[in-house]
């Protein structure tokens, strides 16, 4: 009897507000038949796949594609790659966006304000492609703005790019610079949603600007801090690959070389399409159990959290 009722109120309900969830059915449709749909096929990863047999066709090995995997000379070293770029990104980048945002805030000219705001957002419009282009061309051994203008102070060209040791900190910084004004915007969003009142309490307080910074910013804007470190920490990752793979060069794999880029040479261009898979659940089982962690950290210690 109970369940018949609720299934009445169910049906009273998407009768009264149909035009809501036919709002949500395209979102809807879109992840079940594009993000969940695919997750079936990642039974690859236990198989050997041929592609006369198909993929429910093929023979079953178990875990032998994980193995192979993680007994390959390369495994640590791409482990290690990738949890160094990434980890370096979240470090530098995480709190530069909450910075700028805090900075721009305080600008009481709206023109000057507008301006810096464009300029800052401006190059996350620009392409991957295009983007890599730029870097090339600025750190060019020989005809490089970069190395140039090196060169005029009296120092030697440095072939940036051919320096295993420096391309983590092009990538991290190149990639600080393209998006820190987009990443802003969440912050002065939620900046904007500060009860005034505060402001006018810390005024009669005698509070400084940076106290009032510190004492009613930041703790506004804390739960939205809280959530999107979350989500970064749960793509750890999932290290953007195309960038990283236009940047890479024999002379600079040794520390270019992270799983995305290895799935890519070795799982797909060699038709090895159960190895890749294997490799690509190894890391998405990774990001999975990170992002349940620091979730974990984040309703322990805060009252903000994911689910």
């Amino acid at each position: 009897m109970e369940a018949t009722g609720k299934r009445l109120s169910t049906r009273k309900s998407i009768a009264r507000h149909w035009q809501l969830y036919l709002v949500i059915a395209p979102p809807l449709l879109f992840f079940l038949i594009f993000k969940y749909y695919p997750m079936l096929n990642a039974v690859l990863a236990f198989k050997d796949y041929y592609v006369t047999k198909g993929i429910w066709g093929s023979p079953w090995v178990g875990f032998k594609n994980f193995e192979l995997f993680f007994e390959n000379p390369m495994f640590w070293s791409l482990v290690k790659n990738t949890l160094l770029i990434s980890f370096y990104l979240l470090l530098a980048g995480f709190p530069i966006p909450i910075l700028l945002a805090l900075m721009l805030n305080e600008v009481r000219n709206r023109k000057f304000k507008r301006f810096m705001q464009l300029v800052t957002f401006a190059p996350y419009f620009i392409s991957t492609v295009v983007m890599v282009s730029i870097i090339m061309l600025f750190l060019a051994p020989r005809l490089g703005f970069v190395n140039v203008f090196m060169n005029h102070l009296g120092m030697d060209s440095i072939n940036f790019l051919g320096k295993p040791g420096m391309f983590s900190s092009i990538y991290v910084w190149s990639d600080i610079w393209q998006t820190a004004g987009y990443s802003a915007v969440i912050y002065l969003a939620a900046l904007s949603a500060v009860d005034p009142t505060l402001y006018e309490a810390a005024k009669v307080d005698g509070a400084s600007r940076f106290q009032k910074i510190w004492n009613v910013d930041l703790p506004g804007i804390l739960p939205t801090i809280t959530i999107i470190l979350i989500l970064n920490v749960g793509s750890v990752m999932a290290i953007g690959f195309e960038k990283i793979y236009l940047l890479q060069n024999n002379l600079n794999i040794a520390n270019s070389e992270i799983i995305a880029t290895y799935v890519y040479r070795v799982g797909l261009l060699n038709a090895n399409y159960s190895f890749a898979t294997a490799v690509g659940l190894f890391n998405s089982v990774i990001n999975l159990v990170l992002l349940f962690s620091i979730n974990a950290l984040a309703r322990r210690f805060s009252k903000s959290s994911i689910w």
